[in-house]
């Protein structure tokens, strides 16, 4: 089989999902607003939240973010978290401050299904799975990473995920970063 040629930069027309409006809310807050939206989370989610390390800006923002999977950045064959990272910001984008996982599953509330038909995966991002990329709050395995965001039986969830360094994404995994504006 022939692997596909991949760029090997960052494309100029990485699709925007939206500005995303992050702060202003306690953590308690924040999880009450996920639970009035019907929002479910797993118990790595609920892990993240309760982990002192993950705060929340007093003062609200606005993050551009950007949703690109790994072969968009150009690594056809998968890559590791710190690869892909890499890549991104090579391209104007950057990790995205922790909370704008819960603050994006407010927003992208038509996410398409990302369990009916598709098979039980293990130790990969599950199908239609969104990870944010953002900083762990542990280099430990056993502490969740991030968030990721996906459909479920018509329902939204805002899951935590584990991950070790080694680690390799699939080209089809899609992540979300947040984009300068300068880089647009």
């Amino acid at each position: 089989m022939v692997t596909p040629e991949c760029t090997t930069t960052l494309p100029n027309d990485v699709p925007r999902i939206s500005r995303v409006r992050i702060g202003g809310a306690t953590k308690s807050e924040l999880l009450s607003k996920l639970d009035e939206a019907h929002v479910c989370l797993n118990l790595l989610a609920q892990a993240l939240f309760a982990d002192s390390r993950f705060t929340t800006a007093a003062v609200t923002s606005l993050v551009e973010v950007a949703e690109v999977s790994v072969a968009g950045l150009g690594l056809c064959r998968g890559a590791t978290f710190v690869q892909i990272v890499g890549r991104a910001a090579s391209g104007g984008l950057s990790l995205c401050p922790l909370e704008v996982g819960p603050y994006l599953r407010l927003q992208l509330t038509n996410q398409p299904e990302g369990f009916l038909g598709q098979t039980t995966s293990q130790n990969c991002a599950p199908p239609g799975a969104i990870t944010v990329a953002s900083a762990p709050l542990s280099d430990d395995d056993q502490t969740p990473k991030g968030f990721y965001l996906r459909c479920i039986e018509g329902v939204l969830w805002l899951r935590g995920y584990r991950s070790w360094v080694g680690h390799v994404w699939s080209p089809e995994d899609v992540f979300i970063f947040a984009r300068s504006l300068n880089a647009a």
